[in-house]
C-alpha cells in the first residue's frame, strides 16, 4: 500500500528528498513539507509489514512495519544520532538507503475508528521475558550511542581507581561551586589493599602448591579471609573492568559500584593483618592495637572527608590551582580542577 504520513502537531507530510541528512550522511534528509496534506510526489511512502504476505491485515501493537519511500529508494529510519544544538538535540530521523536496518522498524500504537470493535492493549501485552529481552537491548543501544556534548569533562577507567580527576556537578566564577571528588584516603589505601591482596592471594597460593604445614587455625584463617577477599574482589572486577570495553562517554561515578567493592575487600584485609599482628604480640597489647588501629582509620576517614567537605557542600572565591586561594593546599595532583 502507498501511504502518506502527516505530522500531528504541524500538520505537514513526512517528506524525502535527494539530499543528505544534517547528521548521517549517507542517509537520506526527512522533512516536513506541505500544509494540510497537501504536498509532493515526494511525500508518498510504500508500507511493507516485516514478515508479513500479501495481503496480509496490519495490526496495531504487533505488526512491525518499514515505509520505503516511492522515489528515493530508502527506508525511514532513526538514526540513533542526535541533532545538533538547533534541533535541541532530537533523535535525528532519516531515509537509510540500505533497507535492512534494524532501525527501520515502526509499529503503531493507537488506532480510532468507529467501524472496529474496541479492544484492551493489555490483551496484546508482551511476555516477561520478552519484555526483559527488550528492555536490555534498549538499555544496551541507548548506551552505546551516548556521546560527550560540547565542552563536557568525560574520563577514562584507568583515571577512576587513582583519583587522577574529579567530575563538575556545577562551576562558575559566579556561583558556587560543585565538585565530585573520591575521598583520595580511601581511593589510594583501596588501591593498596588491592595489591595487598594479590600478594596474599600469591603466597598463600605458592605455600599450600608447596605443602608448607602450618596450625589448623591459621590455616582456617586464612582460607576464610581469601575466600571473602576473592569474592569481593571478583565483584570489584565486574562493576570494574567491562568499562574498559565501552565507547560511550563515560564519567568517575561509573566507578562507585566497583568502589563500594573495593572498600569491603580493604575492611577484610585489614581485620586479617591486626589478627595475624595480634598474634605476634602479647595479650595485653592486642586489645590496646585493634583499638588503636581502627581508631586511627575512622579518624583519618573523617577528617579527610571533613578537609575535603568544602567540594561537596560548596566552593566560592578563587579555585584551588590559584595560590591566593583559601583551598590551595588541597590541590594535591594539578588534575584536580576544582
Amino acid at each position: 500500500d502507498l501511504v502518506r504520513l502527516e505530522h500531528f502537531q504541524s500538520r505537514r507530510n513526512i517528506h524525502s528528498h535527494n539530499q543528505p541528512a544534517p547528521v548521517s550522511k549517507r542517509h537520506f534528509q526527512v522533512t516536513g513539507y506541505g500544509e494540510n496534506g497537501t504536498g509532493d510526489a515526494n511525500d508518498v511512502w510504500r508500507l511493507e509489514i516485516v514478515g508479513g504476505k500479501e495481503g496480509e491485515v496490519l495490526n496495531t501493537v504487533t505488526s512491525k512495519l518499514k515505509f520505503h519511500h516511492y522515489f528515493v529508494k530508502c527506508v525511514l529510519t532513526c538514526s540513533t544520532k542526535n541533532l545538533p544544538k538547533w534541533g535541541f538535540e532530537q533523535g535525528e530521523v532519516s531515509c537509510n538507503p540500505t533497507t535492512r536496518d534494524p532501525n527501520s522498524m515502526w509499529n503503531v500504537e493507537d488506532n480510532h475508528f468507529s467501524k472496529l470493535p474496541n479492544s484492551s492493549v493489555h490483551d496484546l501485552a508482551p511476555s516477561f521475558f520478552s519484555r526483559f529481552i527488550e528492555s536490555h537491548k534498549v538499555m544496551l543501544q541507548g548506551n552505546s550511542g551516548l556521546k560527550p556534548k560540547e565542552g563536557e569533562m568525560t574520563s577514562r577507567p584507568w583515571e577512576w581507581p587513582i583519583n587522577l580527576r574529579g567530575q563538575w556537578f556545577s562551576a562558575g566564577d559566579d556561583k558556587t561551586r560543585i565538585y565530585l571528588l573520591g575521598n583520595p584516603v580511601i581511593w589510594w589505601a583501596n588501591i593498596v589493599f588491592l595489591i595487598i591482596f594479590l600478594f596474599i592471594y600469591s603466597y598463600s597460593s605458592f605455600k599450600c602448591q608447596r605443602g608448607v604445614s602450618e596450625s589448623p587455625e591459621i590455616t582456617q584463617e586464612r582460607e576464610n579471609t581469601m575466600v571473602s577477599a576473592s569474592w569481593l574482589f571478583l565483584g570489584w572486577g565486574l562493576h570494574y573492568i567491562p568499562f574498559w570495553t565501552m565507547g560511550r562517554v563515560l564519567y568517575v561515578h561509573h566507578y562507585y559500584p566497583a568502589l563500594l567493592f573495593s572498600s569491603m575487600l580493604s575492611a577484610v584485609l585489614l581485620d586479617y593483618i591486626l589478627a595475624v599482628i595480634r598474634r605476634m604480640l602479647p595479650t595485653s597489647l592486642s586489645s590496646t592495637l585493634t583499638h588503636t588501629a581502627i581508631g586511627l582509620v575512622m579518624g583519618g576517614c573523617w577528617y579527610s572527608f571533613y578537609v575535603f567537605s568544602p567540594l561537596v557542600y560548596g566552593m566560592g572565591g578563587e579555585y584551588a590551582r590559584e595560590s591566593n586561594s583559601s583551598m590551595h593546599h588541597l590541590h594535591w595532583m594539578e588534575t584536580w580542577e576544582f
